[in-house]
């Protein structure tokens, strides 16, 4: 079965959908606009119930099937991110400094399409559950849809989402059963030391150099402290000091991202980060602080639900067009939230060729529009069928 021939009806007004969210990004929970359009459309498709200002602005739509049943969840998220648009297309965004370089215009219309295709014709028993989530990016949203009790409150059995994947085949799926996407956190660090004239380095207790040295000590937890077969990755992504050429600084800061998939590496990371950061400021006579802040846990797939859902891909999608088993990436998603609470499954959806993830020139392909929203309607009709 390919894309749902209903849904393909769909396909211009979904493409209108959005382009029209494009124009309008929002950061984190501030998505008033966004939710107020989703919600505007949820009405218009005649779903049964509609509840908003969930974590501030997520939304949660309930669709009744025929007769009794479960409760299936679909996720969708809706900020952006702050980056300036470079795109050049007639419905870039209209706010300055902020864009939908992440496609989440895209997943949230691929939402919108299943709900109007599901409401039309509820063929499946028991419910489902859209899930429309603020601050994907920074936040969590979905911890914070999940703290405020939507499984719970909402009797959710199972729950999937979908995340596009530029550089990957138009239409394809892929995803993998057990972890796939990576723990994020992030490490802060302030050094002090005595500064001076430039000329004189006796006289200061130079920070420039603590920060050096400790940015090459941490590149040691991945090569030396760590099994090299298991995933980690540490990378020191800002380092900021000094004012002008003559003068050595008084401080210096540090900043990076850890990803992990096992606790324990995680609390290696976090015990070898501390030992480093103060044995490396004794050893140049300065002092210094880290701040290490645990974000998003690693994205877990339910390995029953994965093999599901990528049956249910291969319908849509064709069986060589999609990989069940692909292994699992660095990146982090808060979904994971929800796949801590319920069993279910995070994939990919490609979107063929062009700028990648979080770039100026990123553009969500409304062509897989039609095809991840056949995903959506065909999980809950395969999850639960009327026979």
């Amino acid at each position: 079965m390919p894309v749902v021939n209903r849904i393909a009806d769909y396909a211009a007004d979904m493409a209108e959908w959005r382009q029209h969210l494009h124009t309008i990004p929002e950061l984190e929970f501030d998505c008033h606009q966004t939710a107020a359009f989703v919600a505007e459309r949820l009405r218009e498709f005649g779903v049964d119930e509609l509840h908003e200002g969930i974590a501030q602005t997520g939304i949660v739509a309930i669709i009744n099937g025929q007769g009794d049943g479960p409760t299936i969840g679909l996720r969708a998220d809706m900020d952006a991110l702050p980056i300036a648009e470079e795109t050049g297309v007639d419905y870039a965004s209209k706010t300055p400094g902020m864009m939908h370089a992440c496609g989440h215009d895209g997943h949230t219309t691929m939402l919108l399409g299943a709900a109007r295709y599901l409401a039309e014709t509820r063929n499946f028993r028991g419910r489902v559950a859209l899930l429309f989530q603020p601050a994907e990016e920074e936040g969590g949203g979905a911890d914070i849809m999940v703290k405020e009790g939507v499984m719970d409150r909402f009797d959710i059995a199972q729950v999937y989402a979908l995340h596009n994947a530029p550089g990957f085949a138009e239409g394809a799926f892929y995803t993998t059963p057990g972890p796939i996407m990576a723990a994020v956190d992030t490490f802060d660090i302030h050094i002090q030391g005595v500064g001076g004239h430039g000329a004189m380095p006796h006289e200061t207790r130079d920070p420039v150099m603590a920060a050096c040295g400790i940015a090459q000590a941490i590149q040691t937890i991945v090569s030396r402290n760590h099994y090299a077969l298991d995933d980690l990755v540490i990378s020191v992504t800002q380092i900021h000091t000094g004012t002008v050429n003559n003068v050595i600084p008084d401080t210096a800061y540090l900043n990076g991202t850890v990803r992990t998939f096992d606790p324990a590496v995680q609390q290696m990371v976090m015990t070898r980060l501390e030992e480093i950061v103060q044995g490396q400021a004794a050893s140049y006579g300065v002092t210094a602080t880290l701040d290490y802040v645990v974000g998003y846990p690693a994205t877990v797939n339910d390995a029953d639900k994965t093999g599901f859902a990528a049956e249910v891909a291969r319908e849509v999608a064709g069986t060589d067009r999609v990989i069940a088993n692909s292994g699992r990436e660095m990146g982090a998603e808060d979904f994971s939230y929800m796949l801590q609470e319920r069993p279910g499954a995070y994939l990919f959806l490609g979107q063929g060729d062009g700028p990648g993830l979080h770039h100026p020139k990123y553009n969500f392909n409304d062509e897989i529009a039609p095809v991840g929203a056949s995903f959506f309607a065909r999980i809950v009709e395969k999850a639960q069928p009327l026979t």
